[in-house]
């Protein structure tokens, strides 16, 4: 398999990701909706949170200075009222308003409560047990980000100031269009030979919709550039594209060159493995991500490239990958200038092999916990050595 290029894959993924702009799509759209969001706005806040002295226990509301000396064994005693003035205490809950004059809370178990009379056995300072205006939050405070991938208790917070409804930017939309003589829709029953079902469009759409996006899966493309030019050009509103197949250099292999004629091809063979086919453009400014057809190169050029141009078209922050530590059970290869992605299984801390080469073999996906990425100048990893395995979610 010739190219006229093989790039460095990490290379390739930088120019890919130089090469175009987060979206600016933004919508408004009710607080209880926007778990998993990014926000697109600075939110400052409008009130103290809380807006009141507030009761942070259950207890009595004191003067704290009349506390003095108190102990075990000598409890001060003050008169249960319902103000507060030299001699007395009030009964306050947690989060009810503070009292006037009063500047601490006795909890209740430092107590004993007989008839109107209150014996306090602790000494406390002033603001003990006391929740101070703006404790919480501070009007004016900038309380959350613009850029911020919304939680649930983000979403809490944005509630407790009484805001109901915050701009967040727009779901990506991802157009995925699947080619190939060879396809076959799922729901077609007797396969002929030379035919197989097509996954990857599937595969592609699903990691898409987890990852927080919009997938829009087109139907089956033959191998014709017309088709895949017009396939491209019918959705115009896709904020990226995703193909898969025809990006080797058979005589049926037209998508880079398609994605060239309408825009730009930044790269045509990647130093991935398995994934050298591998082409990344640029259409009207929007990412298209060219994966090839094996299914394990796919996914690899899935995760490795669409993965990070997705998380930055839609603004979302940079996570590190989950990862695990564990021992190989036996020898996996690398390849020289290629970052290998080798296929493995995790039982009690062993890293199992499952199969290092077969760019065509979807079940070894699915049977694996993870990839151990070798570095282009690395030939390999030896069984008994502690390996570092991403995790495939």
């Amino acid at each position: 398999m010739m190219f006229k290029e093989r790039i460095n894959a990490q290379k390739a993924k930088e120019l890919f990701l130089h090469s175009f702009q987060p979206i600016s799509k933004i919508e408004t759209l009710p607080i209880e909706e926007c778990d998993g969001r990014i926000i697109a706005e600075n939110i400052i806040a409008s009130i103290d949170v809380p807006h009141y002295r507030r009761a942070a226990m259950d207890g009595f509301a004191v003067m704290a200075s009349e506390t003095l000396g108190a102990g075990t064994g000598s409890p001060v005693i003050l008169r249960l009222a319902n103000s507060m003035e030299k001699g007395t205490c009030m009964r306050v809950h947690t989060g009810s308003p503070m009292p006037e004059k009063s500047d601490a809370v006795v909890m209740m178990e430092d107590t004993v409560l007989s008839g109107d009379k209150v014996e306090i056995f602790a000494q406390i300072h002033p603001f003990k047990n006391v929740g101070a205006i703006g404790e919480d939050v501070q009007k004016g405070e900038i309380i959350l980000n613009r850029g911020r991938l919304l939680r649930p208790c983000d979403i809490a917070v944005l509630a407790s100031l009484g805001i109901g409804n915050i701009k967040v930017f727009k779901r990506p939309l991802v157009v995925i269009i699947p080619t190939g003589e060879e396809l076959a829709p799922r729901g077609k029953k007797n396969l002929a030979d030379g035919e197989v079902y097509e996954t990857n469009g599937l595969m592609s759409a699903l990691y898409i919709r987890k990852w927080g996006g919009i997938p829009r899966l087109l139907d089956i493309v033959t191998d014709s550039p017309e088709k895949i030019k017009e396939a491209i050009i019918s959705n115009p509103d896709a904020d990226m594209i995703l193909t898969s197949g025809g990006t080797s250099v058979g005589k049926r292999d037209f998508v880079p060159a398609v994605v060239g004629s309408l825009g730009k091809l930044l790269v045509h063979g990647v130093g991935i493995s398995p994934g050298k086919p591998t082409a990344l453009g640029i259409i009207n400014g929007k990412p298209v991500l060219c994966m090839p057809g094996y299914p394990v190169a796919g996914i690899v050029a899935l995760f490795f490239y669409g993965k990070a141009a997705f998380r930055r078209l839609g603004h979302i922050p940079d996570e590190p990958e989950r990862t695990v530590r564990a021992v190989l059970s036996g020898k996996i290869a690398g390849r020289t200038g290629y970052k290998t992605f080798a296929r493995v299984k995790i039982d009690n801390g062993v890293a199992i092999p499952l199969a290092t080469a077969g760019a065509g073999i979807l079940s070894s996906v699915s049977k694996a916990d993870g990839f151990v990425i070798i570095p282009e100048n690395i030939e390999g990893r030896n069984a008994g050595e502690e390996v570092e395995v991403v995790l495939i979610e």
